[in-house]
């Protein structure tokens, strides 16, 4: 079978598609022929070695997708060939078939496009876990979004409103406002691009606190880090909560006598690891997340489709910070 394969330490140009051996079906998984793949920031990170697993070259990048069901492993019974499929894979999903433990997959609802399906999963699964299991976010609380343009960024910010937030999304340009804005968000502020210096970072403290008021903002879902961390945090509630999502600006140092004079809580969100201890619960999750989507109150948004052969220029474009929503690879109509 084809697959856009890492065979060395490189970025995105050194991608190339080339014949791997057909996956066996184990027994408690399923195999998927793969119709989409979204592009999310870990691709970035795994082909240059920067992402918490390592896995053996040559390899696949894309860790969710969308596809049909075509064999199914010894003891697993609630999928048959032929079911339309959204799954989390880890790695290895820009191929033409991949195989992935049957409790990571989740039926795709007839009405719903493979492209849609396949965009779904990481970023929305992600959010929900940060929001309401990490950030415990109430009703009518200030939620602040930064990178709110991005695929996890537009999740939580959709998500944040389903919750009953006050939102306020924070991007890099106008363009990124206005999408913000089209998907639900009450506030939009633009910041620059980094490196910020000691003053610019003060300046973007200070319109952080301007937009929140008086109360501050009770949860902060940073998908940014860098320099966009510490003004952040300087604008939190008291006994507010700080959510760590990624660091596509860099890993930042964080001055801990500011999470004392807030009292505010510091919390790490690591979705995979939590799906794969508490996957039940993980499942309940999705379970709201469709509940949502039906109700039009969430919907992924695909932005661009690459063919194929074209993968890694998605990977470079998501690897520049310039993707709006969601980058999707087709790999079969």
């Amino acid at each position: 079978m084809k697959a856009l394969l890492s065979y060395e330490t490189g970025g995105p140009e050194t991608l190339k598609i080339g014949e791997i051996d057909m996956p066996e079906v184990k027994p408690g998984h399923v195999r998927v022929a793969v119709k989409a793949c979204a592009i999310n920031y870990p691709d970035v990170l795994i082909i240059i070695d920067q992402y918490q697993f390592k896995p053996e070259r040559p390899f696949a990048p894309g860790g969710e997708v969308s596809g049909v069901i075509d064999a199914v492993g010894e003891g697993v019974t609630d999928f048959a060939v032929g079911d339309r499929v959204l799954a989390m894979c880890g790695n290895g999903g820009l191929a033409e078939y991949i195989v992935t433990p049957a409790t990571s997959a989740f039926k795709l609802p007839d009405d719903v496009s493979f492209e849609d399906g396949s965009a779904m999963i990481l970023t929305y699964g992600t959010t929900i876990h940060a929001l309401q299991d990490r950030g415990e976010l109430k009703e009518g609380e200030n939620l602040l979004v930064l990178g709110a343009a991005g695929g996890v960024g537009m999740a939580a910010v959709e998500i944040g409103k389903a919750m009953g937030a006050r939102v306020i999304g924070a991007v890099s340009s106008e363009e990124k406002a206005a999408a913000v804005r089209d998907i639900g968000a009450d506030e939009t502020i633009i910041y620059d691009r980094g490196p910020l210096d000691r003053d610019a970072q003060k300046a973007l403290s200070a319109q952080f606190k301007e937009v929140a008021g008086p109360e501050g903002m009770h949860v902060i879902y940073d998908a940014v880090g860098g320099d966009y961390c510490e003004p952040a945090l300087r604008s939190i509630a008291w006994e507010g909560r700080y959510l760590v999502i990624g660091f596509p600006a860099g890993i930042p140092k964080l001055p801990l006598n500011l999470t004392l004079l807030k009292s505010c809580d510091v919390r790490g969100v690591f979705w995979g690891a939590f799906a794969a201890r508490d996957p039940q619960h993980n499942r309940a999750n999705i379970a709201t997340l469709f509940d949502w989507w039906k109700a039009g109150k969430i919907a992924p948004r695909v932005t661009e489709v690459f063919p194929f052969e074209k993968g890694g220029e998605a990977i470079a474009k998501m690897g520049a910070r310039k993707a709006i929503g969601k980058l999707v690879v087709k790999i079969a109509d």
